[in-house]
């Protein structure tokens, strides 16, 4: 069986950072590309992804079968944003697992929020996604974007066997074309990949990270 690595290991926080400088762009510039704004911020950080995580999205995208696409949900998020989420989840994590200490109540968090220092959305590398059609009818995937180990009774994992075949098709169809253009996913979310972040160099064995957390737009 695979090992998960979850963001909360402190393998991930040693991975050193080599910041190359790299600008956020607008997803949504791309024309190609489909944006959903259910994530949609008041400053469209959702919208922006590090310029070489952009240009490899597409690469993704054209290696999809005719009538499929990209949906693309959430990119870069404020390191704000991130410890408010995370933060959130940990409170829930409390109540739901009385007496826990606090290492395992970070490890539970962080099987669904990414801590803060080391979150691939606060980097510009990571991207939240999902499949539709050419007229934006999201496919079947076996549960809906940002859903929690708990409501989908774990079917979020990657790997998980309590969805449907045509969701498990669907699944690895995007997943092959993820992997393809260079992206890693974080296997507890199936919706989740990351290029240039921490948990990339870790799994890639890339000597350091391309991209280090990101305060603002770099535009």
């Amino acid at each position: 069986m695979t090992e998960i690595i979850l963001l909360s290991d402190q393998r991930v926080a040693a991975t050193p950072v080599a910041e190359n400088g790299e600008p956020l762009v607008d997803a949504r510039e791309a024309g190609a590309l489909r944006v959903d704004p259910r994530q949609a911020d008041g400053d469209g950080s959702y919208a922006h992804v590090r310029a070489d995580v952009l240009r490899r999205l597409l690469l993704a995208q054209r290696a999809l079968p005719d009538g499929v696409r990209l949906l693309m949900v959430e990119g870069f998020r404020p390191p704000r944003l991130q410890s408010t989420y995370f933060d959130s989840y940990a409170d829930e994590m409390r109540l739901a697992n009385t007496g826990a200490s606090e290492d395992r109540i970070r490890e539970l968090t962080s099987a669904y929020i990414s801590p803060p220092e080391v979150a691939p959305h606060v980097s510009g590398g990571a991207v939240d996604l999902t499949l539709c059609t050419d007229d934006g009818v999201e496919l079947s995937l076996g549960t809906e974007v940002n859903a929690t180990p708990e409501e989908s009774d774990g079917g979020c994992r990657t790997a998980a066997v309590n969805i449907s075949a045509e969701s498990r098709t669907n699944r690895r169809l995007m997943g092959d074309a993820m992997t393809a253009a260079g992206f890693v996913n974080y296997p507890t979310e199936w919706w989740h990949w990351s290029y240039g972040d921490r948990y990339w160099a870790l799994l890639t064995r890339a000597p350091a990270a391309r991209y280090g957390p990101v305060a603002r737009h770099i535009l």
